[in-house]
């Protein structure tokens, strides 16, 4: 460990740690303290960004570091390295141009590489994605591309029978809405991710559309929320499909909802989970911008702008990092990275941290019945199970503030099962409470909140309806 990694943990060290994670260090800290310790150095060095996609979107994003040599090359790395980590994950492209400094340009075209640390998500964003090899590539600062952003707009479309669903690694939702009112919704249980037959979603997705359709005169449009990055209704990577060999994702999974459209002979629009939650956000609450979070199997977000306008980000919060702590931190199963989104604000985090309050399962049961049981213990009183959602809170806290480095915020709205019954107030109220001793500005700015019980449960699949237009 050099001596300016052990200094940034040092000073990384949060004020109001999570009581079953001591180890924790908010990437929020971190960067706040490697920014201080460049301008503290007088020798700041400027480092230009760009993430980019083959139709000519591109995402800037510029930072400083301090000037390259032996003793700063880790901490220089890890710091430009997590920025890109968290923009491809929260925007999502395929190139990376990065000015200012060829030695750490190499650096991260070799995490990147196809047997870099980093290679799941240069495999991912490339090829799966975006239909192209992943690239990273050293310029000059007159080389580096220009931001170029679409936006869309899209949702609030009511008129007519139209069928909402959301889909979630532990249930599928599905409502039925006549000219914007909910006559009919229901919520089943299913266990899609380890599924190796893709039958099983098909199906599912299909009984839950039928179900909903029975209490309709007709069918106008169908509007779906689902767990994935999703590009033009198209599966690009999604964890519900897991279980499937690449083949028959290829084949079945990469097309089913434009499938849908055509076995029902209506228009279909499925979006991002994350990205419809934002949209619930500022329907419900008139306002905006709004940052959605939707703590589940995994870790969902979405954002709609200033502008009241979604974006063509993919938001997908489960894999941006979160803790840089130097000892290494929990790793995520799939991606094989550590220190990210999904396992301190999902179900995961749950499940993780349940041995560390003293509360044990089996091998045989899963994350649902986990958060399940463990959510009944709080409800009863258990003081144990009480830290499990402190811890979850403060992480959320932390994570809260270092998005604000990334999303302009002013409302964060939070649901999925993990903020279900006393849970939710616990999360908002230690969340809040790192906010007030850490991030003081912030916590003026910043409203976290949960939608009501029955918008939690329903009202996603609710407003996934309105995503197609109307005729």
């Amino acid at each position: 460990m050099s001596d300016l990694a052990a200094q940034l943990d040092r000073l990384a060290t949060p004020h109001v740690a999570p009581p079953l994670d001591p180890g924790f260090r908010p990437a929020s800290l971190w960067c706040k303290a490697f920014h201080a310790l460049v301008k503290s150095s007088g020798k700041a060095v400027k480092i230009g960004l760009a993430i980019g996609r083959s139709d000519g979107t591109v995402f800037r994003l510029d930072t400083e570091m301090l000037p390259w040599s032996d003793a700063s090359a880790a901490v220089n790395t890890n710091h430009v390295e997590r920025l890109i980590k968290y923009q491809l994950w929260m925007k999502g492209g395929s190139r990376v141009w990065i000015a200012g400094c060829v030695p750490l340009a190499a650096k991260i075209a070799e995490i990147y590489s196809a047997t870099g640390s980093r290679a799941f998500d240069a495999n991912l964003m490339g090829d799966r994605v975006f239909g192209e090899p992943f690239q990273v590539k050293a310029c000059g600062f007159d080389e580096l591309p220009a931001a170029s952003e679409p936006t869309v707009s899209i949702g609030g479309n009511w008129k007519g029978c139209r069928i909402g669903f959301d889909l979630g690694g532990s249930d599928r939702k599905c409502a039925a809405v006549i000219d914007g009112k909910t006559i009919f919704s229901e919520e089943v249980p299913w266990s899609p991710v380890r599924e190796k037959d893709w039958h099983y979603h098909w199906n599912g997705i299909q009984d839950s559309i039928t179900r909903a359709a029975a209490h309709m005169p007709r069918v106008d449009a169908i509007g779906g929320s689902s767990a994935g990055i999703i590009v033009n209704n198209e599966v690009r990577s999604a964890s519900l499909f897991r279980g499937l060999s690449t083949e028959d994702f290829d084949r079945h999974a990469r097309t089913m909802f434009s499938e849908l459209a055509k076995t029902w002979k209506v228009p279909c629009v499925v979006m991002n989970d994350g990205e419809v939650t934002a949209l619930a956000g500022t329907m419900g609450l008139n306002d905006k911008p709004v940052l959605g979070m939707a703590f589940g199997t995994s870790l969902a977000g979405g954002y709609c702008t200033p502008q009241g306008t979604l974006t063509t980000w993919l938001n997908e919060l489960a894999f941006v990092p979160l803790d840089y702590r130097i000892h290494e931190a929990p790793r995520d199963e799939w991606s094989g990275d550590v220190g990210c989104g999904a396992l301190y604000l999902s179900q995961q985090a749950v499940g993780r941290l349940a041995p560390c309050a003293g509360i044990e399962f089996p091998d045989s049961v899963g994350l649902p019945e986990r958060l399940a049981e463990t959510q009944k213990l709080l409800q009863r009183g258990d003081a144990q199970a009480r830290q499990i959602f402190v811890s979850i809170g403060r992480y959320l806290g932390y994570a809260v503030a270092h998005a604000d480095s990334f999303y302009a915020l002013k409302r964060i709205l939070i649901l999925g099962r993990v903020t279900s019954g006393d849970a939710g107030s616990i999360l908002i109220e230690e969340a809040n409470s790192v906010l007030k001793k850490e991030f003081p500005e912030l916590a003026a700015r910043v409203i976290i909140s949960v939608p009501s019980e029955k918008e939690k449960r329903h009202g996603q699949a609710m407003v996934a309806a309105s995503l197609p237009p109307e005729k």
